[in-house]
């Protein structure tokens, strides 16, 4: 599948300004990155660091925290990595918050239409 962009807003999870940014869908991420000095900027805090593993395999560092996040008219409120300031990236929790999945033929994000809950069909057998 080749690589495309979405456009996203974001802002502080408390309110206020949001920007909006052109942001690669990483089929492949876990986590929306997003340029830390932009974090900074709209007063977006860092919760922890945390340790993420990168495509090469390699180990890096990240602070991490919470950030308002806009696609078409939705918000929602989405964990992101305080990143480099080369690009921002769509993860597959930001994808999940928005109810999104990739349609890899027409490289676009699209609504996902049936939702599995996971409970095998047999309803809930809680003790």
């Amino acid at each position: 599948m080749g690589v495309f962009y979405q456009t996203v807003k974001i802002g502080n999870h408390a309110g206020g300004d949001m920007v909006e940014v052109e942001a690669m869908v990483g089929t492949g991420a876990i986590h929306s990155m997003f340029p830390a000095s932009l974090l900074a900027l709209l007063h977006i805090e860092p919760m922890r660091n945390y340790t993420f593993s990168i495509a090469d395999g390699s180990l890096v560092e990240y602070p991490y925290g919470e950030a308002r996040v806009q696609m078409s008219d939705e918000f929602r409120t989405c964990s992101v990595i305080f990143g480099p300031d080369d690009g921002a990236l769509i993860g597959a929790t930001t994808l999940e918050n928005f109810n999104l999945v990739v349609d890899p033929v027409r490289q676009r994000l699209v609504l996902a239409e049936v939702l599995p809950l996971g409970w095998g069909g047999g309803g809930f057998r809680g003790r």
